[in-house]
Parts: structure tokens; C-alpha cells; sequence
């Protein structure tokens, strides 16, 4: 079990490998919603096989570029990415975004378990015939999260191990998807469909990478025991290519599933669905590892939780920070299960305003990171006043300005179910792409604005 919780990993212990990044951002991503995503491309987008093709690399070169990108942070400071964060926000500062971050993980945590138990329950249907229950969908429910809560409690290595093993699993089943596929799709038909408006592939796009975005403050934290002279070309070559190898081929798959039976890309139940189009010998042990995904994805979103919990100043263990997240994911999942009716309406709501909410802090970060910040482990640690990044009354001005700024810009380009911005009908806003115009203000203006000075007293923080 891993007992390290915010403090930066010291040099001696920092022993990892840039390689093992690969499957950690392999199993980041293993998760079926990317073939409703796919499906959603092709009803709803209109977007023929090249397109969606098109889309399903340009977004997780774009958002996994970030979350490598921000990944270098983790090497320098050794600290988890919220930690890292109080260098640039200032402690109290850091407060801010960590509590919105921190919520909006639990919105993320509950899509993934909510999809996970749709898995196991379709698993249990098609080899038992078991009559779905509101009894059976909370155990359901509740044997998922046990199950994330235990592989994220016992920490890094346990990821690791499960990552490695669940990469082999879901990818031999994938394969026998893709075989099934390749035998029984009318190509003639996929081939044959006309291409879809060039505004809806920028929208998928801003889609399909949201979900990408939302792990870049996690990035430091499955970077922390990586040495210092890791390379960081390397470590963004690895994340960018670990999130090819899954979403590309989902996201086609999803597709060509769409085009024979579209109502994928509605239905409530996508897991189920999907265990409809697929023979028993595939779509089973193609479920049971997509749910052993999903639960890693949980896991490791959880993991990072923790982390961002005991950033706001809960002074407990990082496994009851973790077990805070599971109880609150356990209540809204049972709620999403018994009483949505529009599960992938919600989600994409949900992956929208994600996209938003993660993307002010990284750009804010990101340009914090670029200017060549480095980390003073005391600092990062010691939140009383006149503390190496306590600024201006424990905030940093400039952070904040450009943070606060760049989350009400992308939220006037935003227009989800039970939310519109007074421009979410613009260009930008009609195309998804709220996140895109968050990130460039938030790094536009921070990078106009002068460093902020280190201290209390003007003394630069140690390095």
C-alpha cells in the first residue's frame, strides 16, 4: 500500500519508468461510452468513416498533448498535480479551483460507475437471464465502487499492476469485436455515406476531447516517481500514444456499429445495447473487461481525488480522502440509475461543462509550467503566511485574475441541457468549443501578466 499522501517524493524513491505511462493512459480510456461517442458521431454529427476517423485522432492528440505536457510538472516537483498547483495559485488561492475541481470529479466518478454497473448487469442478463431490480442495480452499483475504492486505496503500484494486466485483457477482446465487425458490417453502406458538415467535426472534436482534458490535473500524480532527468518529449510521445491505441479504434467502432442499428447512440442503457449487437461469445468477456476498465478508470480517478481533497485542508489518510469520493459516487450513481432518463444527454451536459471547468486551470498552469517553474517541496508544503508561495495574502493575483476571467468567458460559450450562456449560439459556441476559448484566455492572460513574486517579503522561493 502506497502511505504517501502531498508531500513530494524524494529523488531516492523516484525510480519509475517513462514506459509505464503507456498503460496507465491505455486503461484511462477504456471505457465503452467512446462507442456511444462514436455511435453519436454518426447519428447525430452526420460524419461519415473518414471523418469520424479524422476526429478520433485529432482529439486525443490534442487533449492527451496536454495531459503529457502537464505530466513534466509531476517529474520536477514529485508532488500530485493540486499540490504542485499552490505554487502557482498561491495557498489559499489554490482553494479555488481544487474545490471546483474536486466536485466536478465527483460528476466524472459517477458516469464511469454508473456505466460500469450498466456493464456488469448486461453480463448478468445475457449468461443468468437475471431480471433487472432497483435492488440489483444498487448492488450492482455498490460492488463497482467497493471495487475502484479498493485498487485506488492501495495506491500507485496497484495501479500499475492492474493497468499492465487489464491493457492484454481489453485488448484481446477488442480484437474479437473488431473480427465480428469485419465479417458481418454492410461496407458498402458505411463506405458509401456522404461526408457531414466540416462545423459538426470541429464539434466532435471539442466532444470527444473533453474527456481527455479532465485528466490533465491528474497527470503529476502518475508522474511523481518518474526521475528528473525523465525526458518530457518522451513522456508526452507515451501518454499521446497510449490514448491513440484505445480511443481510435472505439470511437470506429462505435460508428460502424451506428450506421446498422443508430439507436446507439440514444439509448439509455448503451451497455446493454451493445451486448444486443454482439454474439454471447463476444459481448460477454468483451463486458467483463470493459467492466475491469472501468473499474481502474474509477480508480484512478479517485486516487487523484484524494489528492485534491487533502489539498482543501481535509486532514485525513489519502484512503478516507479517497473513500469520501466513493460514498459521494455510490449516492449519485443510484440516483442517475433509478431516476435519469436521458442517460447520454446528461453525460455529454456533463462532458461540456468538464471541458470548461478543466480548462482554466490548465491554462493558467500550463503557461505557469512553459515559463520553466520549478518547486520548492517545502513551499508546496507549508501553507501558514509568509510560506514560500503565500503571495498576496495567500493568492496569487495574477493567477486568479486569468483563472477567474478565462471560467466566466467559457461559460458564456456554453449551452448544455439545464444551462445557456448568452453566446453559447455563436460560432464557438455551436461547435463545442467553450473549452478551446477558455484555455486561450486563461493562457493569454497569464502569459501578459507579470510573474508573481514569491514570499511575502520578495525573496523568491527556493528551487
Amino acid at each position: 500500500m502506497e502511505n504517501r499522501g502531498l508531500d513530494p517524493v524524494p529523488d531516492h524513491e523516484r525510480t519509475g519508468r517513462v514506459r509505464s505511462l503507456f498503460p496507465t493512459w491505455v486503461t484511462a480510456n477504456m471505457t465503452v461510452l467512446l462507442l456511444t461517442l462514436g455511435a453519436g458521431l454518426t447519428v447525430f454529427n452526420r460524419l461519415n468513416l473518414w471523418q469520424v476517423l479524422a476526429v478520433a485522432v485529432t482529439a486525443p492528440v490534442l487533449s492527451f498533448g496536454l495531459v503529457g505536457l502537464v505530466s513534466v510538472a509531476g517529474k520536477r516537483g514529485g508532488a500530485p498535480g493540486m499540490a504542485l498547483s499552490r505554487a502557482v495559485f498561491g495557498q489559499r488561492g489554490n482553494l479555488f479551483p481544487g474545490a471546483l475541481l474536486w466536485v466536478v470529479r465527483w460528476g466524472w466518478e459517477t458516469v464511469n460507475a454508473v456505466t460500469g454497473s450498466y456493464a456488469l448487469l448486461a453480463v448478468l442478463g445475457l449468461v443468468s437471464g437475471v431480471r433487472r431490480t432497483s435492488a440489483l442495480i444498487l448492488v450492482t452499483l455498490a460492488a463497482f465502487v467497493a471495487a475502484s475504492f479498493l485498487v485506488s486505496g492501495l495506491g500507485i503500484r496497484a495501479l500499475r499492476v492492474c493497468s499492465r494486466a487489464s491493457v492484454w485483457l481489453f485488448g484481446c477482446a477488442s480484437v474479437l469485436v473488431l473480427v465480428h465487425l469485419a465479417g458481418s458490417t454492410p461496407w458498402r453502406t458505411v463506405l458509401d455515406r456522404p461526408p457531414g458538415p466540416a462545423e459538426l467535426m470541429i464539434a466532435g472534436v471539442g466532444t470527444l476531447a473533453a474527456g481527455g482534458i479532465s485528466w490533465v490535473p491528474s497527470a503529476p500524480d502518475f508522474a511523481r516517481y518518474l526521475p528528473r532527468s525523465a525526458s518530457g518529449r518522451a513522456m508526452v510521445g507515451v501518454t499521446v500514444g497510449g490514448a491513440l491505441v484505445t480511443v481510435v479504434p472505439m470511437v470506429l467502432m462505435g460508428a460502424v456499429m451506428a450506421v446498422g442499428a443508430p439507436r446507439l447512440a440514444v439509448t439509455k442503457d448503451p451497455v446493454a445495447f451493445i451486448g444486443e449487437l454482439l454474439p454471447t461469445w463476444i459481448s460477454v468477456p468483451y463486458l467483463m473487461t470493459a467492466v475491469i476498465g472501468m473499474v481502474l478508470i474509477n480508480a484512478m480517478s479517485m486516487y487523484s481525488a484524494g489528492f485534491t481533497a487533502q489539498t482543501l485542508g481535509f486532514a485525513v489518510p489519502r484512503t478516507w480522502a479517497v473513500g469520501v469520493n466513493a460514498a459521494i459516487s455510490l449516492l449519485l450513481g443510484g440516483t442517475l440509475m433509478l431516476v435519469a432518463t436521458d442517460f447520454l444527454g446528461t453525460f455529454l451536459s456533463f462532458l461540456t461543462l468538464l471541458g470548461v471547468t478543466f480548462s482554466a486551470w490548465i491554462g493558467v498552469f500550463g503557461v505557469d509550467l512553459l515559463r520553466g517553474r520549478t518547486y520548492d517541496a517545502v513551499a508546496l508544503m507549508d501553507t501558514a503566511p509568509g510560506s514560500g508561495y503565500w503571495y498576496t495574502a495567500g493568492f496569487s493575483p495574477q493567477a486568479m485574475g486569468a483563472w477567474s476571467a478565462a471560467l466566466v468567458t467559457g461559460l458564456l460559450f456554453t449551452g448544455v441541457e439545464w444551462f445557456s450562456g448568452p453566446l453559447a449560439t455563436s460560432w464557438i459556441g455551436r461547435n463545442g468549443l467553450g473549452w478551446a476559448a477558455t484555455a486561450l484566455v486563461a493562457s493569454g492572460v497569464y502569459a501578459v501578466l507579470p510573474r508573481p513574486v514569491a514570499g511575502t517579503d520578495g525573496v523568491p522561493a527556493r528551487s
